[in-house]
């Protein structure tokens, strides 16, 4: 008896749920399931790493490729930081401020053709730091690249949890909540030279030791997150008075090297310190490559221009690459990595740097602590900077390829 009263009650209570689940199904409609079926499968998307409307991929650093891409202009584009809301810019890159009066160069973004570059996250990259220190290695436009980041994280620190502190070669930014630090080592050929701290402004007097970097090196020591870059420095000359050993003559007993060939080995002794002294479970190490310059307006076709002075659209030209970057210098670079033992993440901003004619300070910047006066401004040829970048501007894309892979 009880067990046919139990089959009863179960044989009732399936036909009761069979009435009531038959009569859910008859009242979802065709858009209902088809709403859920596009829910589920953006869910299978986003899982699978693709970004729902445009077939992209999230970014891997294994598969996208950083080269491949367009500049896309963006007015509605929300500014992360401008010249008033960042105390730390240096007047040079304060383009605005010095008069340019075109503001679209602030307002281009770099779109890659196979993934989605993630828009830099202030609060997130700070997590990311916490406890850590972070240091950019170079020259003047690895300065600015350290500014940029400043700037991109500093709007989110309140006032007194942060402070800055500036020395010739060391500038250290705090972030004091995280017990984070973000800093800028001042060495622009990474190797020792006569020029490292007072400018030698003679090319042809500048002398590098090309086998000494522990005066330099012994500041990146405990570092968790290092970011170098030498490029532009070494343009400068066609040879390069360059020496190697230690001894009380070492800048009279110079040879002038080809460029290349000091390149290379600068940058060996650069790759032994990595390989020999840092721990590649406790560093991680990124190196830049060249940031182009733009003083030949004949690359890209306006030879009625002087410089880059005037340019306020980049060139869109698939693939454009001007005279300025040596493909030999970077190959020298290239090859030097893969020898490496230690892994080094290459930031590769050349190519999408290259397009960027508009960026440069040109005749907006300042000297010595002053805007060039109109007579100068008048005067491109000689002073429109096509070196280095306004800011806002390129150097926050190079940072938001830096978020993309911490």
């Amino acid at each position: 008896m009880v067990i046919g009263s139990a089959a009863l009650c179960g044989l009732i209570f399936t036909e009761h749920f069979r009435s009531v689940t038959g009569k859910a199904m008859d009242m979802l409609n065709a858009s209902t399931l088809q709403a859920i079926y596009d829910s589920s499968m953006a869910w299978k998307k986003e899982e699978e790493g693709m970004i729902e409307g445009d077939d992209q991929f999230k970014f891997d650093p294994k598969n996208c490729s950083v080269t491949n891409g367009k500049w896309v202009f963006k007015e509605s584009k929300n500014l992360p930081y401008n010249e008033s809301t960042c105390p730390y810019l240096d007047d040079i890159v304060k383009c605005r401020s010095n008069g340019r009066p075109d503001k679209d160069y602030m307002y281009w973004e770099w779109e890659l053709d196979d993934c989605t570059l993630p828009r830099f996250d202030a609060k997130s990259v700070l997590r990311k730091l916490k406890g850590k220190r972070l240091m950019f290695v170079g020259d003047s436009l690895q300065l600015y690249q350290w500014l940029s980041f400043v700037c991109l994280v500093q709007s989110v620190i309140p006032a007194t949890e942060k402070s800055m502190h500036k020395t010739i070669t060391l500038s250290v930014f705090t972030a004091k909540e995280y017990n984070a630090t973000i800093e800028f080592y001042w060495t622009p050929f990474l190797i020792e030279s006569n020029t490292d701290v007072q400018i030698v402004g003679d090319p042809s007097q500048r002398i590098l030791h090309l086998d000494s970097i522990e005066k330099h090196a012994q500041h990146w020591t405990g570092v968790d997150i290092l970011v170098f870059d030498t490029y532009v420095w070494w343009m400068n000359a066609d040879k390069i008075k360059s020496v190697w050993g230690k001894f009380a003559n070492a800048d009279e007993g110079f040879e002038e090297l080809d460029r290349t060939v000091a390149y290379r080995i600068g940058l060996r002794t650069w790759a032994n310190w990595i390989d020999s002294t840092l721990d590649p479970n406790k560093a991680k190490v990124f190196f830049t490559t060249m940031s182009p310059t733009h003083f030949r307006s004949e690359d890209w076709s306006h030879k009625g221009n002087i410089r880059c002075f005037n340019e306020t659209r980049p060139v869109l030209e698939k693939g454009y690459w001007g005279t300025s970057s040596n493909r030999g210098m970077m190959e020298v670079v290239s090859s030097m990595l893969e020898r490496m033992r230690t892994p080094v993440t290459v930031l590769n901003v050349t190519q999408l740097s290259e397009h960027r004619i508009d960026g440069h300070v040109s005749v907006y910047t300042a000297s010595q602590g002053r805007p060039l006066t109109d007579e100068q401004k008048a005067n491109p040829q000689q002073y429109a900077d096509c070196i280095h970048w306004c800011l806002p501007g390129v150097p926050d894309t190079w940072n938001q390829l830096l978020y993309a892979y911490l």
